[in-house]
């Protein structure tokens, strides 16, 4: 009888372990190209090469990123969502294949995208491919590279989509090829792909504004060097701001909003053209890496005094932190790279295997400026 009793707790003690085993996970993992693609095999163990872009640079860098962990707490003011990939998936059941569509690279968000990604491939014993067109608004390069991808015929398919409804057919052909999709940092408007993994632009938009109105005494005129009037999150980081400040501000009026496609010289003119036609310009606001730095580069160049205008921008990278640190920009926006990465490549494997994922992930986004840029929960989220 006792034998019996101890034969039935351990069969018991092996189900409740086996059940533990199949649960969701976390962290993320992964590898950036132009074309052709990287392929990072997680079953080799592969930690990759360091390849970081210049910050502000236009130019493409084509390669791996190394593996960086990114848990993302909140500090100063932001959402507090915790760094994707917040499940409990260990391990998957095989070495799947997955390919991953980005907008570009030549930011280094993208690398950092990549790291998060690696990480997570890593992680799960998976393999993930990594490529992303030349410039963020080479839309046609970006939609031949998803075709590329279906071809192929990978186990999934992770994609960031730089004009929503230009993809809608891509996602019809994967839809037709059983190939599941998610997305990352700006969807398509199909209802074919399961989920995405993304910063909400709306909300990091209006936390952008909150600060600017704050250091600005709530009064004064303020002009948007936006990165796109198409992509969701040019878009949507432009209304989130503009909506607070006509919501919430009133003293302060939007003199201009011009687009600048991310790109850091086009960016420069396109700040110094809105300081000569607004002389009582006070405020500037840059939508993404580089249309920031081209607003720094701008104010260098004009040789403006410091605090003349008080610039907000968006994202990380070594010249934006480098600017807050000497005081050429008051503050930025963060997201957290890193986590999308490996939140991305953690649902491509949940749908891979028939488990339930969360239709929208944000991964978070936070203030920082020169009181907390080495914050250890804020440089947990800033990349370099």
């Amino acid at each position: 009888m006792k034998r019996q009793k101890l034969a039935l707790l351990a069969g018991s003690l092996v189900a409740v372990l086996a059940l533990a085993g199949c649960g969701k996970a976390s962290d993320t993992a992964t590898s950036n190209s132009a074309a052709p693609a990287t392929e990072v095999s997680a079953a080799a163990g592969d930690t990759g090469s360091s390849s970081s872009g210049t910050a502000g640079s236009s130019a493409d860098t084509a390669g791996s990123s190394s593996d960086t962990a990114g848990a993302s707490g909140s500090a100063g003011s932001g959402s507090s969502a915790a760094s994707g990939g917040a499940g409990g998936l260990t391990k998957a059941k095989k070495n799947y294949t997955i390919a991953l569509v980005s907008k570009g690279f030549q930011h280094q968000f993208w690398q950092a995208v990549n790291s998060g990604a690696k990480e997570e491939a890593t992680k799960l014993g998976v393999t993930i491919t990594f490529e992303g067109p030349a410039a963020e608004t080479d839309i046609d390069g970006q939609l031949q590279m998803v075709q590329s991808a279906i071809d192929r015929k990978p186990d999934a398919i992770g994609f960031a989509a730089l004009d929503p409804k230009a993809c809608v057919p891509l996602m019809d052909a994967a839809k037709a090829a059983n190939i599941p999709v998610v997305q990352f940092d700006a969807g398509c408007d199909s209802e074919y792909p399961k989920n995405i993994s993304k910063t909400d632009s709306l909300k990091a938009g209006a936390l952008a504004a909150q600060h600017m109105a704050k250091l600005m005494g709530d009064k004064g005129k303020v002009g948007i060097v936006a990165h796109s009037q198409i992509n969701s999150t040019g878009v949507e980081r432009r209304d989130g701001f503009v909506n607070e400040m006509k919501q919430n501000h009133p003293n302060i009026q939007i003199a201009d909003i011009q687009y600048g496609d991310g790109d850091h010289l086009k960016s420069a003119d396109i700040a110094k053209a809105m300081i000569a036609a607004n002389r009582d310009l006070t405020g500037l606001y840059g939508t993404n890496e580089g249309s920031a730095i081209g607003i720094v580069n701008a104010i260098k160049e004009l040789a403006l005094p410091a605090g003349k205008i008080t610039v907000v921008g968006f994202d990380s990278g070594q010249t934006q932190i480098d600017a807050i640190k000497s005081g050429a920009m008051a503050g930025a926006i963060t997201q957290d790279p890193i986590g999308i990465g490996r939140s991305t490549v953690e649902s491509a494997v949940e749908v891979i295997e028939g488990m339930p994922v969360k239709k929208v992930i944000d991964t978070g986004s936070y203030w920082y400026d020169k009181s907390n840029v080495d914050d250890p929960k804020i440089a947990a989220v800033l990349y370099k």
